[in-house]
């Protein structure tokens, strides 16, 4: 019989062979490719110390094509949970190193552990993604194991925060369980998603394209919105996602955590009371708006490169957390098209699965006109914000700086839709449509019946706008709840979202609605 302390020196060496991963010819590979190891990830993303490591002895269980004569240390896959910047996280991270990661039967048991655990701990859950895809030597057992694992994502969903880390490959079934997830950080250059990898695209379509270009880091932040952030490196993402972490709360039913806050709640800034342009064709960055109103100008924009023309992101009031969607008038002039309402769509019942409040600042001249915004669904798209807009149960503050006009005046959460707290400055512009197209319909014939037409236009024109280009009037019905002078911004929200904090709404019992997805 082994004495206890042979017992001992067995278990620290098979931690020792396990921890060694592929080996040190693999891991210099992985360094070489510019990428971390997954034991490196995770002691870089979890506080020094804390990281518990679960399941380390798992092994497959595959007898088909020499797999039985094959060891893969821990699966794959490292799991387990720790503290990050002082509270609970799981996460996995895939091991490239050790038979490039690929996904079975046990390494997607020690995966769907951990989620389970989060679930039922109520603390978020990371995924580091690194892996060659489905191991195809365990056939079926392969397919129902990411089965499994997306059946989690879903049930997780808008109960803890999910967030994926696209580290190195992801492809095939493998970029599903990243889509479901609430955000993806991919890095540059070494990390790409895709469903059908370049050589299938060229052996079916004839179609040459690049890795990075069908899926790399870059395409899915600026074309296709799958990702949410791009990043310069390993350690960066890992960065990303903990400061990503400090805004969120770590289940739906709790408030998001409350820091000090060291910039003056009354804090002024007369700058704002000239940002807007006096030419109404002017643009103006609504990013400076929000860095002027928010805790110390600290925005974190998810989505930053896809739809610019719609701003989403979270910042700070007096220390509460808060997610922010906002037109953009340097591009597209913030018209609302296909791209950016699902951006903002998403991301608003995001926050509102998480407790956080919503603030809406509308500078918005209308959707975007034209054949291929219709025939790509602007209706159904633009109906998504509409319908998250009108949900949506947190404490939702609007605030309207220039330009609000028709349809996308309800679409940037107008009082009707369901704003607490409507706010305008001075150069708030609430209408039906623009001046020019609402003076050619109303003064029609007078136009028409003109000696000098143009000249007409331009009279009427400037009636309309003297009338109806200001906030007064919807003030005057109720619409906008305060008009306030632009430096006075900040103080005036922080005071309209304490006050608001306690907010207590319940929609009507159902088992979930349709929405127009």
């Amino acid at each position: 019989m082994k004495a206890v302390a042979e017992r001992i020196a067995e278990l620290q060496a098979k931690e020792a062979e396990i921890k060694a991963m592929g080996g040190p010819k693999a891991i210099e590979k992985q360094h070489q490719t510019g990428k971390l190891t997954a034991r490196e990830r995770l002691d870089q993303f979890f506080d020094p110390g804390t990281f518990r490591e679960l399941d380390m002895m798992v092994e497959h269980r595959c007898a088909h094509f020499g797999m039985d004569k094959m060891k893969i240390p821990a699966d794959g896959v490292i799991t387990g949970f720790g503290q990050v910047n002082g509270r609970p996280v799981f996460a996995f991270a895939q091991d490239f190193t050790s038979r490039a990661g690929t996904l079975g039967e046990m390494h997607s048991r020690k995966i769907c552990k951990v989620m389970d655990l989060a679930l039922k701990a109520g603390v978020p859950f990371v995924g580091f993604n690194d892996s060659g895809g489905a191991r195809i030597q365990e056939g079926v057992d392969s397919l129902a194991a990411y089965g499994q694992i997306f059946y989690r994502n879903a049930i997780a969903s808008g109960v803890i925060p999910q967030i994926s880390g696209i580290m190195g490959p992801c492809a095939g079934g493998a970029v599903y369980s990243p889509a479901m997830t609430d955000f993806v950080v991919m890095v540059k250059n070494t990390s790409y998603m895709f469903i059908t990898g370049p050589d299938v695209i060229k052996s079916v379509t004839g179609e040459e394209i690049t890795f990075e270009d069908l899926g790399g880091a870059m395409s899915h932040n600026v074309k296709s919105g799958v990702a949410h952030f791009a990043a310069e490196s390993d350690s960066d993402a890992i960065n990303q996602i903990k400061r990503l972490l400090s805004f969120l709360p770590n289940n739906n039913m709790e408030d998001p955590p409350i820091q000090p806050c060291s910039d003056p709640v009354n804090r002024q800034d007369p700058a704002l009371d000239a940002i807007v342009p006096d030419n109404p064709r002017a643009s103006y960055d609504m990013k400076d708006v929000i860095r002027a109103i928010v805790d110390d100008g600290d925005f974190f924009e998810p989505h930053a490169l896809f739809a610019q023309n719609m701003v989403v992101g979270f910042a700070r009031l007096d220390g509460r957390p808060i997610g922010i969607v906002a037109n953009q008038p340097l591009v597209l002039a913030g018209c609302l098209d296909v791209n950016a309402s699902d951006k903002a769509t998403r991301f608003i019942r995001f926050c509102d699965a998480f407790n956080i409040p919503l603030l809406t600042i509308a500078d918005v001249p209308g959707y975007l006109p034209g054949s291929d915004q219709e025939w790509n669904g602007i209706i159904r798209h633009g109906a998504k914000l509409l319908w998250c807009y009108s949900e949506a149960t947190v404490p939702k503050l609007t605030l309207i700086t220039r330009k609000d006009y028709g349809g996308s005046y309800l679409a940037m959460c107008s009082r009707d839709l369901g704003a607490d707290m409507v706010i305008a400055w001075p150069t708030a512009e609430i209408a039906v449509m623009g001046a020019e197209g609402a003076a050619n319909i109303i003064f029609r014939r007078d136009i028409q019946g003109a000696e000098d037409p143009e000249a007409k236009r331009q009279e009427k024109v400037e009636l309309y706008r003297e009338l109806l280009y200001n906030p007064y009037i919807a003030a005057s019905r109720g619409y906008i709840d305060q008009v306030i002078v632009p430096r006075e911004t900040r103080p005036r929200l922080i005071e309209a979202l304490e006050i608001l904090c306690t907010k207590k709404e319940n929609l009507p019992p159902k088992k979930h609605g349709n929405i127009p997805m």
